[in-house]
């Protein structure tokens, strides 16, 4: 019976001991590709999946992923119904936040958003936009577009979603959309199938910032994961080329697709040898 008994301990041990590693990360639970989108089996994927599955393995930690919706997040976070909250970054949400001391990851990736427009629209200025189409729960930057929707010189035009926005900009309903860079030209690419219909305007303002991975009960795994980062930062590297999350971020021809960029910069070249083929002759 002692035998017995200490048997069904140790196995309760160690079943705590494997359910204590198994760790909950909320998710949105939006199509925010190539960065994460819910598959149709339910399964949380992309580009953030890859990164943490590939951290979990180094680290012998079992996560598990809880899509929910953007708004339920945070308070699951701060109440512990969940571990972790990705994405996340220390500019957010702060009042909301005040009550727990969150810890946040180094930088898993970095994003840019934006504005989209019509190519003939680009480069028109602030002055010209009118209407801007942002998804529910955005928030605009309070210094340049907040100061016009508060002066009346900009009507913020709330919709349900970016394929909701894309089709209001494409039909003429609004001037541009505000919305992460890459996220927007991956979906008229990929998934409207219209790559260029929207551009990025560089000519008007945007925001430059990270995505973290946040938690309040566990910083030891926030640390963990800081010292990943910077260990395997080929890994992450090849993650990011491979997604395409950060695509031309330090360039001119972010948003732009693919095809475009291979055409300027040919024409470029041609344009280079130019003068050495004329001398030729």
């Amino acid at each position: 019976m002692k035998i017995a008994a200490t048997l069904c301990a140790l196995i309760a041990l160690c079943s705590s001991a494997a359910s204590a590693k198994a760790l909950v990360v909320g998710v949105e639970d939006q199509a925010f590709a190539p960065h994460y989108f819910i598959d149709p089996q339910g399964q949380y994927q992309g580009y953030a999946r890859e990164l943490l599955e590939t951290f979990a393995r180094s680290e012998g930690i079992e996560l598990i992923y809880k899509p929910m919706p953007v708004e339920r997040l945070l308070p699951a976070l701060l109440d512990g119904s969940i571990d972790f909250k990705y994405p996340d970054n220390a500019n957010w949400g702060v009042a909301r936040k005040a009550s727990r001391p969150l810890v946040y990851s180094q930088p898993l990736v970095e994003f840019v958003d934006g504005v989209l427009v019509a190519p003939k629209r680009t480069g028109a200025g602030l002055p010209a936009l009118k209407k801007l189409a942002v998804a529910d729960g955005w928030s605009l930057p309070a210094d340049t577009y907040q100061q016009g929707v508060a002066a009346g010189s900009l009507e913020r035009v709330a919709v349900e979603d970016l394929p909701q926005m894309i089709s209001e900009a494409m039909r003429g309903k609004v001037d541009g959309v505000y919305f992460n860079v890459v996220v927007a030209s991956y979906y008229l690419d990929n998934i409207r199938a219209r790559p260029g219909a929207l551009v990025f305007d560089p000519a008007l303002p945007y925001t430059r910032s990270t995505y973290s991975l946040s938690t309040f009960k566990h910083p030891e795994v926030v640390q963990q994961m800081d010292r990943f980062l910077q260990q395997h930062r080929d890994e992450v590297k090849a993650l990011k080329e491979k997604y395409q999350v950060e695509a031309n971020l330090d360039s001119e021809f972010l948003g732009m697709e693919q095809w475009k960029i291979n055409f300027i910069k040919r024409q470029r070249e041609r344009e280079k040898a130019m003068p050495a083929l004329l001398e030729k002759q």
